[in-house]
């Protein structure tokens, strides 16, 4: 099944965190919190402005991205737990670190 959201929501799949902590302790499910990361899977077209001018997301499917602990609304699409929230809940988006470059001896 094929799922848009619409106007300016973002579909999202939460990405899981470790089960273990650096020192090597592993921390049982029901103590974990769900993470407030994910990918971002489908988005809407986008909202409209007081002139009724579409303005496009600034997410795209793909991104990963950072959300309040309490944003978006659980769904279950094809036995996948998903969320559905507004752009506007979404903090940041996570942009892969670049390499540094290396330095000529």
């Amino acid at each position: 099944m094929k799922f848009k959201p619409l106007h300016d929501r973002v579909l999202v799949r939460r990405v899981e965190s470790d089960t273990k902590t650096k020192g090597g302790i592993i921390i049982p499910d029901t103590a974990k919190e769900k993470p407030q990361e994910g990918e971002v899977i489908a988005v809407g077209p986008g909202a409209r402005d007081e002139a009724g001018k579409l303005v496009a997301l600034d997410v795209k499917p793909g991104d990963r991205v950072l959300f309040g602990k309490w944003s978006g609304t659980e769904v279950k699409i094809d036995g996948e737990d998903l969320l559905i929230m507004k752009e506007s809940d979404i903090l940041g988006v996570i942009e892969a670190a670049a390499e540094p470059a290396k330095k000529a001896a």
